[in-house]
């Protein structure tokens, strides 16, 4: 059996070093959901204030489908720009 000492390549001379950035790519999915959990702590919280008042739930329609959308929008932007690079 054989052993190889060769000392490892220094940081700056491997090549694996400087694809090395320190970030990490953003999880779309876990973007999306968490915009739209935030978009319905901010609803929540608007209507608990009484910002927005709600008579009836018929009231809520158009401000339920708020947190899809702009949770998806950002979905999309995030593909797009991903896309690009």
């Amino acid at each position: 059996m054989s052993y190889d000492y060769a000392a490892p390549p220094f940081p700056e001379n491997d090549p694996a070093s400087e694809k090395r950035s320190g970030r990490h790519p953003v999880n779309i999915g876990h973007l999306v959901m968490g915009l739209v959990f935030l978009t319905f702590v901010g609803l929540w919280a608007v209507i608990e204030t009484g910002t927005f008042v709600v008579n009836t739930v018929e009231d809520l329609r158009w401000l339920l489908p708020l947190p899809w959308i702009i949770g998806g929008g950002a979905g999309l932007v995030a593909t797009l720009l991903r896309s690009r690079r």
